[in-house]
């Protein structure tokens, strides 16, 4: 039993844990004590994830950036409220990017984490995921421009996943003339 103390103790001491690590883990990289390494790698694995997020069509967005994008219109707008631990929402984010790519700068598409905003969500309605708005400017100018009416207005809500050629069909009816979709998968 004496012996297997010591094992542990080992086990937890940074100098003998970074011999039982595998070389492919972060804390193995560099020398004894050097972090700088470490550091560096993880902030290069960052910066690649940044990046990767930055090529997106469908965008990340916060509730305060998703106001703005409300009150000062340009194109169309399709918000896609999910949670990271939603399966359907999982299911459906390569659909709902692939959408965005084919309309790439005709409508905006983006994405809302309803747990890291959920202010947003509330002001949405949002009760069940994943949920995709379909905006648009609002056609009452004359009551936009006296404050009578909202900058945006909903064109449809759709709670539950769909494929792309679905949102593709929902964005041609809604932004584009095109006819109502007579069946959504």
């Amino acid at each position: 039993m004496k012996s297997l103390k010591t094992i542990i103790f080992l086990a937890l001491t940074p100098v003998a844990s970074s011999f039982l690590t595998p070389p492919h883990h972060g804390a193995t990289i560099g020398s004894f004590g050097d972090s700088s390494v470490t550091r560096r790698s993880l902030e290069q694995r960052s910066s690649t994830q940044r990046n990767m997020a930055e090529e997106k069509a469908a965008k990340q967005v916060t509730g305060a950036e998703l106001e703005k994008m409300l009150q000062e219109w340009d194109t169309p707008l399709v918000v896609d409220a999910y949670a990271t631990w939603c399966g359907p929402c999982l299911l459906m984010a390569p659909e709902f990017e692939s959408a965005a790519k084919q309309y790439g700068s005709k409508v905006r598409f983006v994405k809302l984490d309803t747990d890291l905003e959920p202010a947003m969500a509330t002001r949405l309605n949002i009760m069940g995921l994943p949920t995709l708005l379909f905006l648009d400017k609002n056609p009452d100018v004359q009551g936009v421009e006296e404050g009578k009416a909202p900058v945006a207005v909903l064109k449809e809500r759709i709670e539950g996943a769909l494929r792309k050629d679905s949102i593709v069909s929902l964005c041609e009816y809604h932004f584009f003339g095109g006819e109502m979709p007579s069946q959504l998968m």
